[in-house]
């Protein structure tokens, strides 16, 4: 698990951090509809946290803890994971009036608290009937509720209902001025996908046999994604809106890379190659917060550009070092490269001095 969410965390920093205004396709979103391999790091993230859910909270359910103390630890984390997302929305610069209130830790802390109470209060029955609940019940008001001044099944950037709320709710504190990608209505497939992994994390708890484990993510991953996939045809894959067919697609995806991971490390021994993700995957909330942070003070650096234009740190690296032999997106893609060595050495000494950051 902790090989599987490094790939993740070294996928993310890798697509946050380009060294100028390009970048391959692939390394980044889809435009609006569309699946790329960057929209694919947010997702596998949550599925893992539901995974984690089942083994961190069962473990102290077994010690003794009450369901009710559990609850009160998941809140408190909750809180902090959310204050963080605001603060990093926020640096170098606050500006109160704008500043953004929902995020990507904001998203992983909201579904965390949600899919841990499931965990602790309903069955995998009513987890699974929830999770297909949310993804449907979404589904249905996407298509069949309008926005004001908006048509019925409007799912374009400024038409859809769930950017509707986002700017009725949090106008002027959103990622954008029509929508939010971590919006309010959005985050519900989200929690439903989390709780897929969830159910994952009791399946691999269970006393079944490794080979039938394996088996069964790769049986339960294939359908999700072909089941996503043929749903995405009247209902797009967006990730934007955290469509359901999007949720089903990327659960699949998280199934067999998941799947992959346990039968390469843990059935055949093959460990050489994952000891760098497995290094960020031990100190996951710290690489994310630590490469955000020194992207921002990238930014408060001024240096002018080679055509004199104002430029900062990340830019005046990317054209010093990489531009004068690199094509413009090849010296971006070196710069991300490097970027995400360098936090792979950060990590190194904290993983071999035994420091894990936990929030």
């Amino acid at each position: 698990m902790d090989v599987f969410r490094g790939l993740t965390i070294a996928g993310m920093i890798l697509v946050n951090s380009p060294g100028n205004d390009v970048a391959y396709a692939p390394l980044e979103h889809a435009a609006w509809h569309g699946l790329t391999p960057t929209d694919l790091i947010f997702p596998f993230f949550l599925f893992i946290v539901g995974v984690s859910i089942t083994f961190a909270l069962s473990r102290m359910l077994e010690q003794g803890t009450s369901r009710s103390a559990v609850m009160a630890q998941v809140f408190k984390r909750t809180l902090i994971l959310f204050a963080l997302g605001v603060l990093l929305n926020g640096f170098p610069h606050y500006h109160l009036a704008t500043l953004r209130i929902p995020g990507v830790l904001q998203r992983i802390a909201l579904c965390y608290f949600f899919a841990s109470a499931f965990f602790l209060w309903t069955s995998g029955v009513a987890q699974l009937v929830s999770a297909s609940a949310m993804l449907l019940g979404y589904w249905w008001v996407l298509t069949h509720v309008a926005a004001p001044g908006s048509v019925v099944g409007d799912l374009s950037m400024g038409g859809s209902l769930a950017g509707f709320i986002d700017r009725s709710l949090l106008g002027g504190h959103l990622y954008r001025p029509t929508d939010d990608p971590e919006g309010f209505l959005s985050t519900i497939p989200a929690v439903g996908g989390t709780l897929f992994g969830v159910l994952s994390g009791a399946w691999l708890r269970s006393s079944r046999e490794v080979p039938r484990k394996i088996g069964g993510f790769v049986l339960a991953g294939a359908f999700l994604l072909a089941a996503g996939w043929a749903w995405g045809r009247s209902f797009p894959i967006n990730k934007a809106l955290w469509t359901s067919s999007f949720v089903l697609v990327t659960t699949g995806g998280a199934l067999l890379g998941f799947a992959a991971c346990f039968w390469l490390v843990d059935v055949r021994g093959w460990k050489a190659w994952s000891k760098p993700f497995e290094i960020f995957g031990t100190n996951a909330i710290a690489a994310y917060v630590l490469h955000e942070v020194f992207i921002g003070l990238q930014h408060l650096v001024h240096l002018p550009r080679l055509d004199g234009s104002e430029g900062n740190l990340r830019l005046f690296i990317t054209e010093h070092a990489f531009s004068p032999w690199l094509a413009p997106l090849n010296a971006s893609l070196a710069y991300a490269l490097c970027y995400t060595g360098l936090w792979l050495a950060v990590l190194t000494v904290l993983y071999r001095r035994k420091i894990f950051l936990k929030v």
